[in-house]
């Protein structure tokens, strides 16, 4: 189980075509977005009309020297970088996933989760199909390949009509092809950009920015993208009438300097923050994030109120994966060692902290006895979304309602549990108005609040579901 306290997504992904430092400009757009995934990360590029990868356990920059880059040549390649929502954190799983078949190589990397995978993997075993990995993302390839006979495109159509669920990803072919894919309700983001003549896919447009490439859009629901000889060519697969773009993206996955739908992440956090202000007010000495997650939120509070916003906690920015455990007698080093309160500025104060989430709610609690401890008088926390109420089945790391603190707890259990003075989160209308999209109760997913699932799922998939 993840014990973190914050919600994990799956994946970033990155692909190129047409440059002549392929792999080289990969790595850039994967070290952009290594805050979508630190388990695993992997790169394929077209070299002589076969692909070659070279993936690892571990952040961007581990994984990759500058010896292994070199020997990544080509013009095209696709980039992953990983946390598992499906299919265990082993180095079999790391994508991208490559496959050969008839003389043809592919590599397909992908973020999401396919709700119907378990079943999909149990037909195409039955018809001789055998499975490297317990990824539901190899599904799509297994029925791409039993496709083929309806021609290159008619295939990429029929294996992507087959999934069910959230599905972002990014193909590679032995001939230097990038294709990037979008599902037809569009839960996880994919956009389309141009450097020098060469064309680029992200899930982020803080990638697009690093390598000083120009955003041109973001896919639609439903699009296939296929960029060739022939430039950029798009196929219209049906959509559907309802839209599910995730809205944590906006919350708390994407990075704060890329874009969505034409609104900057920062700027709509901090719009989040000021609807919050305007929903549950309080008398404080100052407003706090604990950083970095409900910074930006605390931002537009602290604007809104008129209550300065200080960083009342400092986050050390040099914590590994790893560390030398302390003794037992060092109680809460875990947390004090992410995260250390100053004193002198919050001693006998009352505060405001802004979160944008709480899942299990142990940290957050940890935390709140920190400042107890040290003296603060009043604690008032505020989220700048709906509480967790519904576990996510399309890529997020929170499966079961008994994960979710919010789901077992009232408002006012939850508000005693934390050691709180007040507790509020924003309301479901507030976040989607302060979105500042024209018609937002249509744009996104929100069962994680709500319980309305956008596409059925099967009631027993898990993370570990395909490991049988």
């Amino acid at each position: 189980m993840n014990t973190c306290d914050k919600p994990r997504e799956s994946c970033g992904l990155f692909g190129i075509y047409n440059h002549p430092e392929a792999a080289r400009m990969t790595y850039f757009g994967l070290y952009a977005l290594q805050h979508r995934g630190q388990e695993s990360t992997g790169i394929a590029v077209t070299q002589n009309g076969s692909i070659t990868s070279h993936k690892g356990m571990g952040l961007v920059p581990d994984v990759f020297s500058t010896r292994q880059l070199k020997q990544l040549t080509g013009t095209s390649a696709v980039g992953h970088v990983r946390y598992s929502t499906t299919g265990s954190s082993i180095l079999e799983n790391a994508q991208p996933f490559v496959v050969h078949h008839r003389q043809r190589s592919y590599a397909v990397a992908h973020n999401g989760n396919l709700v119907n995978a378990v079943r999909l993997k149990d037909e195409l075993e039955e018809s001789g199909s055998i499975f490297q990995t317990t990824m539901d993302s190899e599904v799509f390839l297994h029925l791409f390949v039993k496709n083929l006979t309806h021609g290159f495109e008619g295939a990429l159509v029929r294996a992507a009509a087959g999934l069910k669920g959230a599905f972002s990803m990014i193909m590679l072919t032995n001939k230097g092809e990038v294709i990037g894919i979008k599902d037809p309700h569009g839960f996880r983001p994919l956009c389309l950009g141009e450097l020098s003549g060469s064309y680029l896919l992200a899930s982020e447009t803080c990638a697009l920015d690093l390598v000083e490439a120009r955003f041109i859009r973001e896919l639609e629901p439903g699009e296939i993208v296929i960029i060739g000889e022939e430039g950029v060519r798009s196929i219209k697969v049906d959509p559907s009438p309802r839209r599910a773009f995730c809205i944590f993206e906006f919350i708390y996955f994407a990075r704060p300097d890329s874009t969505i739908f034409g609104h900057n992440v920062y700027l709509t956090r901090k719009a989040h923050g000021r609807r919050l202000a305007q929903e549950a007010p309080v008398d404080a000495d100052l407003v706090m994030p604990f950083p970095d997650s409900g910074t930006y939120a605390a931002l537009g509070y602290s604007e809104a109120s008129g209550i300065p916003f200080e960083m009342g906690m400092i986050r050390n920015h040099y914590v590994g994966r790893t560390f030398i455990q302390p003794t037992q007698s060092m109680r809460d080093f875990g947390v004090r060692v992410k995260l250390n309160p100053i004193r002198e500025l919050l001693k006998g104060k009352d505060i405001i902290i802004i979160e944008d989430s709480i899942i299990r709610g142990t940290t957050v609690r940890t935390r709140v006895r920190a400042l107890r401890e040290l003296g603060v008088r009043r604690v008032h926390l505020r989220v700048s979304g709906p509480a967790h109420r519904f576990p996510c089945h399309y890529g997020i790391d929170f499966s079961t309602r008994g994960e979710l603190i919010a789901s077992r707890m009232k408002a006012d259990e939850l508000r005693d549990f934390l050691n709180l003075d007040s507790l509020y989160y924003l309301s479901l209308p507030g976040l989607l108005e302060s979105t500042g999209l024209p018609d937002p109760q249509n744009t996104f997913c929100k069962a994680c609040f709500d319980g309305d699932y956008p596409v059925a799922f099967d009631e027993n998939l898990t993370k570990n579901c395909l490991e049988r």
